[in-house]
Formats: structure tokens, sequence, C-alpha cells
């Protein structure tokens, strides 16, 4: 694979916003409106929105097809219901897998109602499976006792290489997702990958080499890794580590 070494800082400010009467979404990669998601992929990640859903409000049914999703609360609750017959709440620390494969329907709404004042603070990822049409699934994973060892904690992969660790199995080889809670000084290190990409999803932390990253920025690499992010305030880092890219 030849692949130029870079990194790129993605302040959260030059993400794109869509925002209508009840959502806040800032967009990593153009999402809404766009169906050729392939064209502005890092790696394997075709989508990373970040939403602010009011109470009582969310995305009603819809379907999906091919397409891993990864969803990731930061604050609030989510109400997951879906065609296969899973339904459930999804609150911080606990990791949501769905494989859309030849076809799902589901729904996914604040948890808070419409008299309440509890935000949805939530990430939502996409990437492309490694073969397409097949059953659709779904996952979770609680890893809450985990992230309060101020360590990298690898929460889904299709990698061999994780096989046996405590992570929700993705359909994609080439993809892991790892998630970290810093304390303030605490270090982790990133992954030597053909391509990442490191979300700050709280807090504000140190990339070595590179300055302070705020809540929001990202930093897109290429054929590079092993980095040091070090929090100086309480962090939370949403990390992907890719060996493919879904460009064509």
């Amino acid at each position: 694979m030849n692949v130029t070494e870079q990194v790129q800082v993605v302040p959260g400010a030059d993400r794109r916003r869509w925002r209508n009467e009840w959502l806040d979404s800032r967009q990593s990669f153009p999402a809404t409106g766009n169906f050729v998601l392939e064209d502005y992929a890092h790696g394997l990640l075709l989508v990373h929105n970040e939403d602010i859903v009011d109470p009582g409000e969310g995305f009603d049914t819809h379907q999906h097809r091919d397409t891993e999703i990864l969803t990731w609360v930061l604050e609030g609750t989510v109400v997951h219901q879906d065609s296969t017959g899973h339904s459930g709440m999804i609150r911080p620390g606990l990791a949501q897998r769905m494989s859309a494969g030849a076809g799902i329907l589901h729904s996914e709404r604040n948890g808070a109602g419409y008299r309440e004042k509890q935000r949805l603070h939530v990430v939502q990822m996409w990437i492309p499976p490694d073969t397409t049409g097949v059953a659709p699934s779904y996952q979770e994973l609680d890893i809450e006792g985990a992230l309060a060892r101020n360590e990298l904690v690898p929460v889904a992969s299709g990698m061999p290489r994780h096989r046996g660790a405590a992570a929700i199995g993705i359909g994609n080889r080439h993809a892991a997702f790892h998630v970290a809670r810093l304390d303030p000084g605490r270090t982790v290190t990133v992954p030597d990958a053909p391509y990442g990409h490191v979300f700050l999803a709280r807090g504000t932390a140190d990339y070595e080499g590179y300055g302070t990253l705020e809540q929001g920025d990202a930093v897109r690499l290429t054929a590079t890794g092993g980095h040091r992010v070090t929090a100086v305030t309480a962090a939370e880092l949403l990390i992907w580590e890719m060996t493919a890219t879904a460009r064509r």
C-alpha cells in the first residue's frame, strides 16, 4: 500500500454543520444529502457525526443497507428499535454496533421526553463492510469499567489481532475502534496504521508535536501513528485504526 505520511489537524469549527428544529449535527465528512460517501472518506470512515438531539426528538424509522454503524453516547440516552427485534437504551459507556447487511429498518430517539431537559449528545460513525448482502445483526458492549483505567480500550474490531479481546465484532477486518477516558496528565499512544482518525469528544488534550486539541477537534493520520496524546483536562478520545480505504 503506497500512501504518503501525513498528519492533518482538523479544527472542530471546520466541520460541516446541519441544523433543524431539534437537531444540531456537526459532520466531519459531508453526510446530509451526500449519496457517494466514499468520495469524502478518510480510510474506511464514511460518516463521523456529532449530534445534539432535543428531548423527545430523534430519527423515525428509516432504512440502511450494507453499512457498519457504531454509536457512542456522550450524554443522555438513545432509544433504539429495529426490524430484527432489537430494542434498548444506549447510554454513556455502552457501545452499540448495528450491521445493516442486506437491509434493516430502525429508529433512534432521545430517551428523554419532551418535558424533560436532558439533551442527547451522541457520535455516530459508519464504515463499509467487507461483504455485502449478509444478514443484519446487532450487538452492545458495556465498557464503563474498562474506561476507568486511563487506557486505550478496543471497543469494536474486525481485526484478527483483537480476537479474544472484549470488543464488539464488526464486519470489516481492516478496522478497529478504540476509546480512552483520561484523567489530567494521563497519556495514550495512537496506533500506528495506514489510516487513523483521532477525535477529541471531551476536554482538552496535547497531541504530541501538533499542539493542543479542543473538544470537537480531530486528527486525520495517513501512514503514521505512535504519537502520544496527553489529557490537559479530563478528556475522552475516540480513535479509529484502519488498514484500508473506502475511496475508489
